[in-house]
């Protein structure tokens, strides 16, 4: 479990906190999807889950270790897939050599798999790939890794449409029950399939933290024609298909598929909590 504990954290020169008071408890066999606008801190919130930042009050803990302390207990159990990062001008077999004994559970089956899965050789020379081939050998290491908290930041930029449909299902295939995953993204499309739990941050707050089981049990998620629209309609856009609305849900009515984005921007503007 992940214990966020009434932080507050601002980075050095800055007037602006980024977060005051804030708390958040994560708990493991669940897809965390992080959204948020610009700004609002998804970024900083995985370096302090990770501990490379450190809160300037409260607490950070992973199974109750406080992860700015970055005891090797703890770092073994916690892999951070940044946004942006450098690779090493070695061979993938060779990184894999040099990292891997730091994590007791690393997996050359999965590792492999994961590979094949992204339609990578199974060693290359991570300087000669191109940045979205990088992201994948950097992906599937981290799958490999078999750590307790796997925590990514935009992990498909970078990637083409198959890559992202390989993607979601190397995550899908190796998440088990003692596994807590944290996707940030802002390319919800990508990976709202894969999610079973929504968190939508906001300055220093969460607008909204909620299973996609109770979204679903409150919502739907439908295009309707405008003779449709009726007040159980909370919002809509207009798109080609029709209006793209979320409704509530009545008894009876079929379960559908979170439109994240929608979702997202019917929260921000306060039309659906």
């Amino acid at each position: 479990m992940i214990e966020v504990n009434n932080i507050k954290f601002k980075y050095k020169g800055s007037k602006a906190l980024v977060f005051d008071g804030f708390s958040l408890q994560l708990t493991e066999n669940r897809v965390y999807g992080l959204l948020g606008k610009n700004g609002t801190g998804k970024s900083t919130l995985l370096y302090l889950l990770s501990g490379l930042l450190r809160p300037t009050a409260g607490s950070v803990t992973c199974d109750d270790i406080e992860t700015c302390k970055r005891l090797p207990e703890t770092m073994r159990e916690v892999f951070l897939v940044t946004e942006e990062f450098e690779l090493p001008t070695l061979c993938l077999s060779e990184y894999v050599a040099l990292h891997r004994q730091f994590y007791p559970r690393f997996s050359d089956e999965i590792l492999q798999s994961c590979l094949r899965d992204f339609e990578l050789p199974g060693d290359v020379k991570l300087n000669d790939l191109s940045m979205g081939q990088k992201k994948k050998a950097f992906i599937a290491f981290a799958m490999a890794t078999n750590t307790k908290y796997l925590l990514m930041d935009e992990p498909t930029n970078g990637l083409d449409i198959p890559s992202k449909s390989q993607f979601r299902k190397v995550v899908a295939q190796y998440m088990n029950d003692d596994r807590l995953v944290i996707i940030s993204t802002h390319q919800v499309h990508d990976v709202e399939q894969l999610l079973d739990h929504i968190l939508m941050l906001d300055q220093q707050s969460l607008l909204l933290n909620a299973s996609t089981q109770e979204i679903t049990e409150k919502y739907t998620f439908e295009y309707r024609l405008p003779q449709q629209m009726d007040d159980t309609v909370l919002y809509a856009e207009p798109t080609l298909q029709g209006n793209a609305v979320i409704a509530k849900r009545n008894a009876g009515d079929p379960e559908t598929q979170v439109n994240l984005e929608l979702l997202f921007n019917a929260v921000t503007k306060g039309l659906v909590k």
